[in-house]
């Protein structure tokens, strides 16, 4: 059983694919571009996300980015987003059996607290760290924070970017194949575990 268990948000507890389509494709209007299929945007989506927006614009500064982004997902008419059925049970059962969980995720608070309210996650989550481009910083600072052993910790989440993130800090990765990334450019990073649905997670976490 891993007893220190770190979500990614998006794609990972929340479903945003559709979310996420249209906030990059409004995004894409802004900077000068063309909307972005789904099928695009699954294959080429690849975080820290300013290595995803350099590949159409490499002179896009984070801060212009981060401007639009902000704007783009305060609009009313942005989609809804929901939580991955079972996830919160999930959750709240790793609570129950005593898991330190936290979350570093590169959402906005402006979504990403409200959300944790609504799904009734309040007071799970023992860290949340947000909106960060390079999730590195946040996992360091919880394995600083903490005297947790790093084979008992894991990093749950839907990019290559948590799976490099894991194997840097020297903790395990699980990538989870509901996000927005294919299995198969998720395997081509190389991680610990791949969870194709909810049951498959808890039995990675668990075990």
């Amino acid at each position: 059983m891993f007893k220190n268990v770190i979500f990614d948000w998006s794609g990972v507890v929340k479903n945003s694919f559709e979310s996420h389509v249209w906030s990059v494709g409004e995004m894409m209007k802004v900077f000068g571009g063309q909307p972005i299929k789904p099928e695009e945007l699954k294959s080429k989506w690849r975080q820290p996300y300013m290595d995803f927006w350099h590949m159409y614009f490499p002179d896009l500064t984070i801060e212009y980015q981060n401007k639009i982004y902000h704007e783009t997902i305060a609009r009313t008419d942005h989609p809804k987003t929901y939580a991955y059925p079972g996830i919160v049970e999930l959750i709240k059962k790793l609570k129950d059996k005593g898991c330190f969980m936290a979350v570093v995720s590169s959402d906005s608070p402006k979504t990403l607290l409200p959300e944790i309210k609504e799904w009734e996650l309040e007071n799970i989550f023992d860290e949340v760290i947000m909106d960060v481009h390079d999730k590195t910083d946040g996992v360091v600072k919880i394995l600083g924070e903490n005297n947790y052993i790093k084979s008992e910790t894991i990093f749950i989440g839907d990019s290559n970017h948590e799976i490099e993130v894991a194997r840097a800090t020297g903790i395990k990765s699980t990538a989870v194949t509901w996000g927005f990334t294919s299995e198969e450019k998720l395997k081509s990073v190389g991680p610990d575990y791949i969870a194709h649905n909810i049951k498959e997670l808890e039995n990675i976490l668990l075990s």
